[in-house]
C-alpha cells in the first residue's frame, strides 16, 4: 500500500531549456533527506506534456540513480493512447521505476467502458509495474468515476488512485468497498487532511517541493489521527498551497523554488513566466 507524502517533482531546466540534471539531483536529495515517502518523475508538476518520451525515460531513470532505493520512484507514463502508455509504462519498468502513475486519456473523452479498457489492458500488458490511476478533469475532459475505479481496483497491479477532482464525492462512495491493499492519493492541495479524514492514504503534493518537511509532518500527524496537529499545520500553509495554484501548475511552485535558488525560472511553452501580480503574490512563501 502507498501511503503518506509523495512529491509531485518539478523538472529543473537550463537557461537553454535543457533539463538540468545537477539542480534536479539536489532537489531530490532534499526531499529524501526530509524524509519524504516517494517521488513523482514526469507528472503534471514536471512539465510531462513538453518533455519528449526519450527526455521521460532518461529523467525517471535518473531518478531511480538518485534514490537508489531510499525512497519510492513513481514514473508518470500516461497518454492519450493505450498503445503509447503501454510503451512508456514498460519503459519505466525497465528502468527501475516503483510505479507508474497514469493519468486519464485526455482530449479523446473515453467513455466509462473505454477508461476501463485503456487503464485494464495497460496493466495486462505490463504487469511487472505497480500501476496508480490518476483522476484530474479539469485536465482531461474525462472523469473517472468511482463504479469503474472499484472494476479496475480488482486488477491486482493496480493499487492505488490520485484523486484531483477537487471533491471528497468519490471518496464517500468508494468506502469500504476496495481491496484492502488500494491508496487512495489526495490530488488537491487543499483538501490533504480533508481526504485522509474521509479515509484516504496520504497526498501526491506540489508544496512538498519547497517544503517537503511541512507537508510530511502535516500528513504524517493525519495518519496518526492526531488532526489536531495535522489540521493547525493545514491551517498555518493554506495561503501557501493556495498560492500554488495562483497561475497553472507548475508555473507558481516552480517560480518559488527558482527564487529560493532550488532552479532556473525557465519553463517550456507554452507554459511560460508568472504574471507580475502572481509574482508578488508567490514571493510572499519563500
Amino acid at each position: 500500500m502507498l501511503r503518506g507524502t509523495f512529491t509531485a517533482l518539478i523538472t529543473p531546466f537550463t537557461e537553454r531549456g535543457d533539463f538540468d540534471r545537477s539542480a534536479f539531483r539536489k532537489i531530490i536529495e532534499e526531499q529524501i533527506a526530509a524524509g519524504i515517502d516517494g517521488v513523482v518523475a514526469i507528472g503534471t508538476t514536471g512539465e510531462s506534456p513538453t518533455v519528449t518520451h526519450d527526455e521521460n525515460i532518461q529523467i525517471v531513470e535518473y531518478a531511480v540513480d538518485i534514490v537508489h532505493g531510499r525512497t519510492k520512484v513513481i514514473a508518470g507514463t500516461g497518454s492519450n493512447s493505450t498503445k503509447e502508455a503501454i510503451d512508456m509504462t514498460k519503459k519505466a519498468a525497465r528502468v527501475g521505476a516503483d510505479a507508474a502513475m497514469i493519468v486519464c486519456p485526455y482530449y479523446n473523452k473515453p467513455t466509462q467502458e473505454g477508461l476501463y479498457l485503456h487503464f485494464k489492458t495497460i496493466a495486462e500488458e505490463v504487469p511487472e509495474i505497480p500501476q496508480i490511476l490518476y483522476n484530474v478533469p479539469g485536465r482531461t475532459g474525462v472523469n473517472l468515476l468511482p463504479e469503474t475505479t472499484l472494476r479496475l481496483s480488482q486488477i491486482p497491479n493496480i493499487i492505488a488512485l490520485k484523486d484531483a477532482t477537487g471533491s471528497r464525492e468519490h471518496l464517500h462512495i468508494l468506502e469500504g468497498k476496495l481491496p484492502e491493499y488500494f491508496s487512495i492519493l489526495c490530488g488537491e492541495e487543499t483538501l490533504t487532511v480533508d481526504f485522509i479524514k474521509a479515509g484516504a492514504h496520504g497526498v501526491i503534493s506540489v508544496a512538498s517541493n519547497l517544503y517537503p518537511q511541512i507537508v510530511k509532518a502535516m500528513v504524517d500527524a493525519a495518519l496518526s489521527n492526531d488532526f489536531n496537529t495535522a489540521e493547525k499545520i493545514n491551517a498555518e500553509e493554506m495561503d501557501f498551497y493556495k498560492a500554488c495554484f495562483c497561475e497553472s501548475n507548475p508555473i507558481p511552485i516552480k517560480t518559488m523554488m527558482s527564487m529560493a535558488g532550488k532552479c532556473e525560472e525557465v519553463f517550456r511553452l507554452p507554459l511560460c513566466n508568472i504574471s507580475p501580480e502572481n509574482r508578488k503574490r508567490v514571493q510572499n512563501f519563500v
